[in-house]
Parts: structure tokens; C-alpha cells; sequence
């Protein structure tokens, strides 16, 4: 059977077809350039699942049950009543503000298993669900699992140690928590459009760096030495709308390889200032996980990261989140 998912490449190569025109004017605005302070108080971008939307979920997990995971489509898993809501999800992790939480959904007594298959069937009724590395995992498994945070071939979700801003390689990211921490491990987010404008007005002779090359070092998900990076352009914009990729972190550790250019003093620059405001009070929001939360964030339009955390003793209790990536045609 056709798979119903991109496969890691396939998903990459579409998060990056970024229409580029030009760089954009000193302040984008729009409602994709929100500050924390401002929206934290708000309930416009929290939702919470009913009774009749949690019996229509089970309904079409158990429509799909026959279906293996990968093989799953849209039409293998009906959601007549959500439909809807979720197209208007959609529109507004491509146009709007370009997050999400929703809360509610009984993990503890669907399980695993089936909470997994939940997830994934909302993915397509969001956009397409994508593979998360060559070895195409489907829904990544984030948890601690003893292994060292300052191993570079190491990806931090495996740890507890907190996670710089970054952008992951698809249009959206979903993260549904079967198991808090104990204490810690929020979830941070911020604007990179507010980041951008704010970047533009302390610094504007630094921002035309944004529209330039910034190599990417692969790390583990190639461990090739003929491809140790790859090339990218943090900021594209179409005249209309500002997307940006940023992993500072996997940009400063390309210089680990000897044939990696070194980077100019303004480049280093650039990248500990737009870390820097990415990391203001005045700019990020922090999310806490509750058992059955689900945050969707647009990877063009946000840059996040975590705290460190602290877990529960019990490995039955130990945080544990499902994480899908998305692509929106």
C-alpha cells in the first residue's frame, strides 16, 4: 500500500520551498509577530475538546484500526464533526498568529497505543504527516533517555537538559504530552517575525544576513562525510509574508569540521543577538504540559525551545511526549 506520510526528505524539501523576492521592509507586523506578554492572558489560541469530540476521535480510531499507522489517510479516519475546526486550525498556523494548544483528551485511559494513532489521524486532518529522520519514525518519542546533552551527534529531545530556539524541517510541529515532568520542561515559544523586526530595529546593518547562506550541520541525521552540511537560507520573504528557519545551534557546530569556513565576527553576532531577543521575557511565551495537552506550532513563523526539567523517579510517571511534524499544502 502507498504510504500516508512524506518521507524525512521528501517533507524537508517541501518546508523549504520558500518563495524569496527580496529582503523584507524594516517591520512585517501581521498578526504572525505577536509578543508573549501580549497573547498570555488571551484565550483565542486555546481550546479545549468536548465529550462528542473525544466518542467522534475514538470512532475513527476504531474505522482505522485495521489500517497499520503509516498506511493511514484521511479518509481511513472520519472526523465529520472536527472537520471544520480543523481547517480553521489549519488557516491559522499558515497565516496567523501560528500556534496552538488544545487540551483534553483522556491519554491516561486511551494508552499509548491508542492515543498514538489519535494524533496521528488529526495530523491529516491538519496538513501531512512527515517522517522525522531517514529512518522514517513516524511520531517521535520525547523523554529523557540518559544519554549526554553535549554530545554533538546527541538531538537534546532525548535528554532533560533544556533545548535552545530552533525550527524543526517541516511546516508544523505537534507535540501531544502523555506524561508532565515533575517539575520544569516548558515549552517556549516566540515569534520569529517579532524577533526579526525587533533584530531590525536595534541592529538593521545585521538583518541582510539573514537573507544570505548559513550552513547547517547535518550531525547524526546524515553522519556522512560527504554531505556534513548543507546549505540554507534563515529568511525568506515573498512581498506578502516573512518565513524563517533558524537552528543557531547547528549553525555555530559546523564549524567543528575543518573545511567549514569560519564565521566572521558580524556573523557571530547576528547569531547570539537574534538568541538573544528570541530569549526576552518581553517576547517569548512559556506553555506548561498537562497529561492530554497538544501544542501545534508553525516552524516558519516560530522559533522554540525548553526548559530543563526535572523528572519523576517512577518510570511509569516520567515525562513523555508524542511529537508529529506536519507539511500544509
Amino acid at each position: 500500500m502507498q504510504a500516508g506520510y512524506r518521507s524525512f526528505g521528501e517533507q524537508a524539501l517541501h518546508y523549504f520551498q520558500r518563495a524569496h523576492d527580496g529582503p523584507a521592509p524594516p517591520v512585517v507586523g501581521g498578526p504572525a509577530a505577536w509578543r508573549g506578554p501580549d497573547v498570555a492572558g488571551r484565550s483565542d489560541w486555546s481550546f479545549e475538546f468536548s465529550a462528542q469530540d473525544i466518542a467522534e476521535l475514538e470512532s475513527a480510531a476504531a474505522a482505522s484500526a485495521h489500517v497499520a499507522l503509516g498506511e493511514v489517510t484521511r479518509r481511513d479516519f472520519p472526523l465529520p464533526g472536527l472537520s471544520s475546526r480543523m481547517a480553521a486550525w489549519t488557516s491559522e498556523l499558515r497565516q496567523g498568529r501560528g500556534f496552538l494548544f488544545l487540551r483534553g483528551l483522556p491519554v491516561a485511559r486511551w494508552g499509548e497505543e491508542l492515543s498514538s494513532r489519535v494524533f496521528w489521524g488529526l495530523g491529516h486532518h491538519l496538513g501531512m504527516p512527515g517522517a522525522q529522520n531517514p529512518q522514517n519514525e513516524l511520531l517521535g518519542h520525547v523523554r529523557d533517555y540518559g544519554e549526554d546533552s553535549a554530545n554533538p551527534y546527541v538531538r537534546k529531545y532525548r535528554t532533560a537538559a533544556d533545548i535552545a530556539f530552533h525550527c524543526d524541517l517541516a511546516d508544523v510541529v505537534g507535540l501531544l504530552c502523555l506524561q508532565p515532568a515533575r517539575s520544569g520542561g516548558a515549552s517556549r515559544i516566540a515569534s520569529s517575525v517579532a524577533v526579526h523586526d525587533e533584530l531590525s530595529r536595534r541592529r538593521p546593518d545585521l538583518v541582510r544576513r539573514l537573507y544570505g547562506t548559513f550552513l547547517l550541520d547535518t550531525r547524526d541525521e546524515a553522519r556522512n562525510e560527504s554531505m556534513p552540511w548543507v546549505p540554507v537560507q534563515p529568511c525568506c520573504y515573498d512581498g506578502t509574508s516573512l518565513r524563517t528557519f533558524w537552528h543557531s545551534d547547528y549553525f555555530r557546530s559546523v564549524e567543528r569540521h575543518a573545511a567549514a569556513p569560519r564565521f566572521t565576527a558580524e556573523e557571530r553576532e547576528l547569531m547570539d543577538l537574534y538568541d538573544e531577543i528570541a530569549a526576552s521575557p518581553d517576547l517569548y511565551l512559556d506553555m506548561s504540559f498537562e497529561a492530554g495537552d497538544i501544542q501545534l506550532i508553525s516552524n516558519h513563523t516560530i522559533v522554540h525551545a525548553r526548559t530543563a526539567y526535572e523528572d519523576w523517579p517512577q518510570p511509569a510517571k516520567r515525562r513523555h511526549l508524542l511529537r508529529l511534524w506536519l507539511s500544509l499544502d
